[in-house]
């Protein structure tokens, strides 16, 4: 009989990995460029997404329990800080959150994974709020 304990799989484990990580950080800001619904979020971003989607998929892969890449190069992410000079009311959050979520949808992500993130997803975005509205 085998007294191991079952195996905890992480979110990234679930998400499907580096690569399917990858694939959802790459669809959010697809989705943010493309989708005039996600313009207000959009403009908080520089020209060039290309730095923004390696540092959220950095972030993203620590956040769910794998390789903490972002903290290897930056350290501790003090979110809120970083995220302060941005002005995010619940329009911005909203928004964020509603490409999140289209993301996830989109690359596959289990639908049970999808509503646990979101509901994290929700507390950090509502957390970074500064502005009224």
């Amino acid at each position: 009989m085998n007294s191991e304990e079952p195996q905890q799989h992480s979110a990234f484990d679930l998400i499907g990995g580096d690569a399917k990580l990858r694939e959802l950080v790459d669809r959010f800001y697809d989705l943010m460029e493309l989708e005039p619904e996600f313009a207000g979020i959009r403009a908080l971003h520089p020209a060039s997404l290309d730095g923004s989607r390696d540092k959220f998929y950095w972030f993203l892969s620590g956040w769910t329990g794998g390789p903490s890449l972002y903290i290897e190069r930056f350290g501790h992410p003090r979110l809120r800080a970083r995220h302060l000079p941005y002005a995010i009311a619940s329009s911005e959050r909203d928004q964020w959150l509603r490409c999140m979520a289209l993301a996830m949808q989109d690359v596959g992500v289990p639908e049970s994974l999808q509503e646990r993130l979101m509901t994290s997803f929700y507390q950090t975005a509502d957390w970074m709020r500064n502005k009224e509205g």
